[in-house]
């Protein structure tokens, strides 16, 4: 009795040592996939700011008091945002491909361009560059340089809608911007929401210096 009563105690230590190498397996693998995610969370933020560096210096080029003669392949990095609130200023790139969205924010192709008649939108994923624009408040500025002149905008709402709702895209009579961004901006998967802010022309383009320095995303 006393033998079985025994082996009754060991019985569980025995099988607390054959589950502890299955739960060092798994922090191990935990402990893995957290430095895979780390790293590729790492490499994409290392493209996006090469990315951003390169378009930098083409609106440089395109805005400097002598413009390249070379007429410009694409209008990528013609383009620059800027808006103080959430100290966003980054140069746009042409189209919303995934390769393009991971260096810029995008104008969406079909729209008018910043500051011509009409809604000119663009979008830009909500971990990166317009990871703060649920801040923007109304009258707030949002600033778009191009080819030497400047376009100031303000912000005269905001709504938070479905990935099918097109209205925000409408053409409008008047020069318009519209930022569209995937919602909640926390959210774990894909967002099921957009947000959207609209701003208007507020003041006649000026003329744009090239001196000035681009920071990225808004951290």
């Amino acid at each position: 009795m006393k033998m079985q009563s025994h082996l009754a105690i060991a019985r569980p230590g025995f099988r607390a040592l054959l589950r502890q190498p299955r739960r060092q397996l798994l922090s191990q693998l935990f402990v893995i996939a957290g430095l895979g995610l780390l790293t590729y969370v790492l490499i994409q933020y290392a493209s996006m700011y090469a990315g951003q560096k390169q378009l930098q210096q083409r609106w440089a080029q395109q805005n400097s008091s002598s413009p390249v003669s070379t007429p410009a392949a694409s209008d990528d990095g013609l383009t620059r945002l800027s808006i103080p609130r959430i100290s966003l200023d980054a140069v746009i790139v042409e189209g919303i491909s995934y390769r393009k969205l991971a260096i810029a924010p995008g104008h969406i192709p079909g729209t008018p361009l910043p500051g011509e008649a009409g809604n000119s939108v663009i979008s830009a994923h909500r971990d990166t560059f317009f990871r703060h624009i649920y801040e923007l408040k109304k009258g707030d500025d949002v600033i778009v340089r191009r080819l030497g002149k400047v376009y100031t905008f303000t912000v005269t709402g905001k709504k938070i809608t479905n990935p099918d709702d097109v209205s925000v895209m409408r053409p409008t009579t008047e020069s318009q911007l519209t930022l569209i961004t995937c919602y909640p901006t926390y959210y774990i998967g894909p967002a099921p929401e957009r947000l959207v802010v609209f701003a208007k022309l507020a003041a006649s383009p000026g003329h744009a210096s090239a001196a000035a320095t681009l920071t990225g995303p808004a951290q």
